[in-house]
């Protein structure tokens, strides 16, 4: 999927958000990288195969 030399890591790769960010939306908070996976505001991934990956960074809420 990569077209990138040399190539952005895999989606199953530890270092997967390294990869080119081919898609951004952050008014709605996620951008497409060119590894097919999808990457959230709060840390939290969609893989390409569908697998889940939960945030890492605690969210605050505003009381």
């Amino acid at each position: 999927m990569c077209q990138h030399r040399p190539e952005c890591p895999s989606a199953e790769s530890p270092d997967r958000e390294a990869a080119a960010v081919a898609a951004s939306h952050p008014d709605q908070g996620w951008s497409l990288l060119c590894n097919g996976v999808l990457i959230f505001e709060d840390t939290g991934e969609l893989l390409p195969d569908g697998r889940v990956v939960a945030p890492r960074r605690p969210v605050t809420v505003a009381a």
